[in-house]
């Protein structure tokens, strides 16, 4: 497992969000964590990333206790982005992206021409190297989610934690976003998990799907394991159909609801 949380317990002061849950990410696989609003799925993907110490048990990253690790190691292998990250204004997409070679810096170790083409690597996968000195405040939602995208990516890392990453985009630039994200999976075998809200499109883009309620995983495998009129009912208290997509093949969730 590239990633686990053992026994692992999340809380935030005296709440506790998630007690005494397991999970473990399997190398080279794209899983999506789904599940109702408040459910924990931030929380968990917080403290798979070592945003978030756990009030119980442990995260382990290749093997080894992740907050045993510097801070610095973990950042050249794991590359996290948040739910709403920000930006001074003003920085250039170029300058964001940039920022993404900062784990490598040192005081022996300064700005080079391999970190030149590594920025200029991770524009060109993401699509943005036209856009480079464009202001980030002046891109669309999905340009801009490319360009957070693009700093993981020149981060060397090859595990990716994505959080809610189609958030506030429209249908057409989830699809971009989600697209890439396949992309950089078929190119390199990375490792990526995140958390999705739309059920249709974590059933197209995943690999594994880890269905959570109430701080616990009720059911996790492929989409067409978890993807059911059963789970649906009982982790979203939706009736729902469950039917074959009729482009990928992959299971379809029609909401039933009262206007039906």
């Amino acid at each position: 497992m590239r990633l686990q949380a053992v026994d692992v317990t999340l809380g935030y002061g005296d709440r506790t969000v998630v007690d005494g849950l397991d999970l473990g990410i399997e190398t080279g696989t794209v899983t999506t964590i789904i599940g109702p609003n408040g459910c924990g799925k931030s929380t968990l993907l917080r403290a798979l990333g070592r945003l978030l110490k756990p009030t119980g048990g442990r995260v382990l990253l290749d093997g080894k206790r992740i907050d045993r690790l510097a801070g610095r190691d973990v950042a050249k292998i794991l590359g996290i982005l948040p739910q709403t990250p920000t930006a001074p204004e003003g920085l250039t997409v170029a300058d964001l992206v940039a920022r993404g070679r900062h784990p490598h810096q040192s005081w022996y170790r300064q700005w080079s021409s391999d970190d030149e083409g590594v920025v200029a690597e991770a524009l060109q996968l993401t699509g943005l190297l036209d856009l480079a000195e464009r202001p980030l405040d002046e891109l669309s939602g999905g340009q801009r989610q490319r360009a957070w995208i693009s700093m993981a990516l020149a981060q060397g890392t090859d595990l990716l934690l994505l959080d809610e990453p189609t958030t506030f985009l429209d249908l057409a630039h989830q699809v971009e976003v989600l697209d890439l994200v396949r992309r950089l999976h078929g190119r390199g075998g990375s490792t990526i998990v995140m958390v999705l809200h739309d059920l249709n499109l974590a059933a197209r883009y995943a690999d594994r799907l880890v269905a959570m309620r109430d701080g616990r995983i009720v059911t996790a495998g492929t989409p067409r394991e978890v993807l059911t009129e059963e789970m649906l009912l009982a982790v979203f208290g939706l009736e729902a159909k469950v039917v074959p997509c009729p482009v990928s093949g992959a299971p379809l969730v029609v909401p039933i609801g009262r206007a039906s």
